[in-house]
């Protein structure tokens, strides 16, 4: 005997999600700098340093004289040497003056004649304790003023950038119901 049969068939709904991901882009930009530093204020004065020499005598020494000097020592020289020539004039003159004693012409002519020799030696010129020296030192004067650094810094803004997700219900399989009989 057949029993008639009552055949049901069920396909459940499937519902999908269709998933868009959220998008976020964040980037931050370097902070943007300048410094600058000046230079230093240096001021520098000098004062210079001074060597007076005064080699007057030590010229002298080796016969490099003034004109106006020369001109004093001949005139001194002169002066002298009248004198001695008048003293030897008056002493010869005496002496004449006593030929009575026994004093001649040709002794007087003698005395003029002999002259004793002059002595050849190795004379050293230029003393040293003849140089006159004077030094007056010299300054130096440094002042350096420091200047402070220019420094600007600009801070830039991060730059975000957000694209929201969204989700979309997709139905991927519908219901349905299947009945059937069978005899």
């Amino acid at each position: 005997m057949n029993i008639p049969q009552l055949q049901i068939q069920t396909t459940p709904a499937k519902l999908g999600l269709q998933i868009d991901k959220p998008i976020q882009k964040l980037e931050q930009p370097k902070a943007t700098q300048s410094i600058e530093q000046p230079a230093a204020i240096l001021e520098m004065s000098t004062t210079r340093p001074q060597l007076l020499l005064d080699t007057t005598e030590n010229r002298a020494d080796i016969d490099l004289k003034s004109p106006l000097r020369r001109s004093a020592e001949n005139a001194q020289y002169g002066m002298q040497k009248v004198q001695e020539g008048t003293g030897r004039r008056a002493s010869e003159g005496q002496q004449l003056m006593k030929i009575e004693n026994g004093a001649s012409i040709a002794d007087v002519v003698k005395q003029n004649t002999d002259r004793p020799q002059a002595d050849i030696n190795v004379r050293f010129v230029g003393d040293r304790s003849k140089l006159q020296m004077s030094f007056s030192e010299g300054s130096l004067n440094i002042n350096a003023t420091p200047q402070k650094a220019n420094i600007d810094v600009q801070i830039n803004k991060p730059i975000h950038n957000y694209t929201q997700g969204k989700v979309t219900g997709v139905m991927e399989q519908y219901n349905s119901i299947q009945i059937d009989w069978k005899a």
